[in-house]
Formats: C-alpha cells, sequence, structure tokens
C-alpha cells in the first residue's frame, strides 16, 4: 500500500513515516499540501495522512479539494487541533477519520488498516483470474469453484498477483506485502511461498511464470501444452 504523508513538522513526519515504512507501507512525504496536489496529478495512492496546520493552504482545505476533485481514496487528518468544531468540519469536508497528536502509533496503524480495509471492499472486494476468485471482504479463496486453504503469507502474495494479473508483480512489491508479517523476512523467502501457491495452483491450469530480473505472472496454461513453466 502506497501512503501519502502531508505534514511540515520534519521531525514528527520522519517519526510517522518511520514507523509506516516498518509496518510495511510505501510512504511518500511532502511538507505542503500544494506539493501534494502535485504528487496526486502525477501518481496514484491508497491514502493519505494529512495535517491541518501546514503553511499556506491548510489541511481543511485541501480535503475540500480532493473531495470536489473527486478523489475517493481514504483521508486521514492527523493534527494538535482538538476542538469538536475542527473535528466536525474536518469530517463535513470529505475526511474519513480525524486523530489528534500526540498519539500512539499502533492506534494510528489500526486506523489506517480500517480505513484500507473499507475502501478496498468499496472497490473490489473481488479478484478473479481464470479459475481463481480471492473475496477479500469476507477472506476466502476458491480454485475451480473449491476453497483453498491458504496460510496468511500465501494470501498476501496471491493477493498482490491477483491484483496485478495479467500483468507481472515486481519480487519487492511482492516482498512489501510480506514485511507486515515480518519486516526481517528476506527476498529469498518470496520463493517459498511461491512455490507452495504454484503446487496449489498448477493442477488447475495456472501457471505462476518466473520473469527474469523482475518478479513473477499469472499464467492460464493452454490446453495443450502441459510444459512446465520455470
Amino acid at each position: 500500500m502506497r501512503l501519502l504523508l502531508v505534514e511540515d513538522d520534519v521531525m514528527v513526519a520522519s517519526g510517522i513515516k518511520l514507523g509506516l515504512c516498518d509496518a510495511g507501507y510505501t510512504v511518500d512525504w511532502v511538507g505542503s499540501a500544494e506539493r501534494a496536489e502535485v504528487a496526486l496529478q502525477s501518481d496514484s495512492f491508497d491514502l493519505a495522512i494529512v495535517d491541518i496546520g501546514l503553511p499556506g493552504i491548510d489541511g481543511l482545505t485541501l480535503t475540500r479539494r480532493l473531495r470536489t476533485g473527486g478523489l475517493a481514496m481514504p483521508v486521514l487528518i492527523l493534527t494538535a487541533r482538538d476542538a469538536l468544531q475542527d473535528r466536525v468540519q474536518g469530517l463535513d469536508l470529505g475526511a474519513d477519520d480525524y486523530m489528534v497528536k500526540p498519539f500512539e502509533l499502533p492506534e494510528l496503524l489500526a486506523r489506517l488498516r480500517a480505513l484500507l480495509r473499507r475502501s478496498q471492499a468499496a472497490t473490489s472486494a473481488v479478484l478473479a483470474f481464470g479459475p481463481i476468485e480471492m473475496d477479500t471482504a469476507h477472506r476466502r479463496a476458491t480454485l475451480s469453484g473449491e476453497t483453498m486453504e491458504l496460510g496468511p503469507r500465501e494470501w498476501s502474495v496471491l493477493e498482490y498477483l491477483l491484483m496485478q494479473a495479467p500483468k507481472p508483480a515486481a519480487k519487492d512489491k511482492l516482498l512489501q506485502a510480506l514485511t507486515g508479517w515480518d519486516k526481517e523476512i528476506t527476498p529469498n523467502a518470496i520463493e517459498v511461498y511461491i512455490s507452495r501457491l504454484r503446487a496449489k495452483l498448477d493442477p488447475a491450469g495456472v501457471a505462476l511464470r518466473a520473469i527474469r530480473g523482475f518478479g513473477y505472472r499469472l499464467e492460464l496454461r493452454s490446453t495443450g501444452s502441459d510444459a512446465p513453466l520455470s
């Protein structure tokens, strides 16, 4: 998941970014609403964390602009302002959640997970490729109509592969999908879960092809060939 952090305080931003990166997120940090709007025009993000007290355009105005511009990604306002009026205004302008500084990192992470789950469920709860169907909202996966038994890490890898299919998934992105489980995990660990998934998918005619120097791609086997894919 790629997050946009909009915070002008360098020390606060550095601490938040470090904590989020340790939790497995990719974080882009900007120090103003103007720079945030430029970033959002050129890149896509899964969620934005916005401070209210920004130089120039404040965080509330930025949130309103995002919503009037049709951007639907979740926005979490993070600010030192704790007045009821500020919280109500932020939510009315389109923020999805509101946290007051100082805060504890575990609570911020929990709120982010909740916002991202709701966002994903609202956009596409079911991922499908050939005989594979993955219901992310209800945490169920089937292969040719039969339930797939997947461990947590296998689920994370297959979910990202399905999100990218039929395009290949970069190995470093697959690694990011696992770092939330174990930040000490090594790049070679990806191959372990790829091997386990291959064993489950191959009988149903789904192959996991290794793209040398890049990553892996889900492919449907042609009915006339049983040649293995590396």
